[in-house]
């Protein structure tokens, strides 16, 4: 093996590993909620938890009808399908652990290829993932929505 073969895959390894490494990058600042509103809360959440259980995320009107809001610091989106109905799921795209940044039309979806999952179920309606994303446990305490 020559010297030139060998610093010709070593500028390739590298050139591959830093493709690879911005793939879960989607531009936006972590800790940001991402919403398919304009008026979406800061996904932190204003109300205290209930005695005993999770970390507060949100308030139930903060979580549109028919969408839903990801928390990127917990990784977990929180989805209103019909109204009064509550899911929670992994924020982490089972194609390649991106995390996903939206809930708009239905979806949540995933900035880094295109998957996208049904907001009823976590099933996937776009891949290439071809796993639903993992359901989460919440609770709603009146109009608290904490982890569970």
């Amino acid at each position: 093996m020559t010297s030139w073969s060998t610093s010709r895959r070593t500028v390739l390894f590298a050139a591959a590993a830093l493709t690879t490494a911005g793939c879960g990058s989607d531009g936006g600042e972590e800790g940001d909620a991402v919403t398919d509103t304009p008026e979406a809360p800061e996904g932190t959440g204003s109300a205290e938890p209930p005695e005993g259980d999770g970390e507060a995320l949100a308030r139930t009107s903060d979580i549109p009808v028919g969408g839903g809001t990801v928390f990127r610091d917990e990784k977990v989106v929180v989805t209103q399908p019909t109204a009064g109905e509550f899911k929670a799921f992994s924020a982490v795209c089972t194609h390649q652990g991106c995390l996903v940044n939206k809930v708009a039309d239905g979806t949540i979806d995933c900035p880094c290829h295109a998957s996208k999952f049904r907001v009823t179920d976590g099933s996937v309606v776009t891949g290439p993932a071809t796993r639903p994303l993992p359901a989460e446990r919440i609770t709603v305490s009146g109009e608290t929505i904490s982890l569970a």
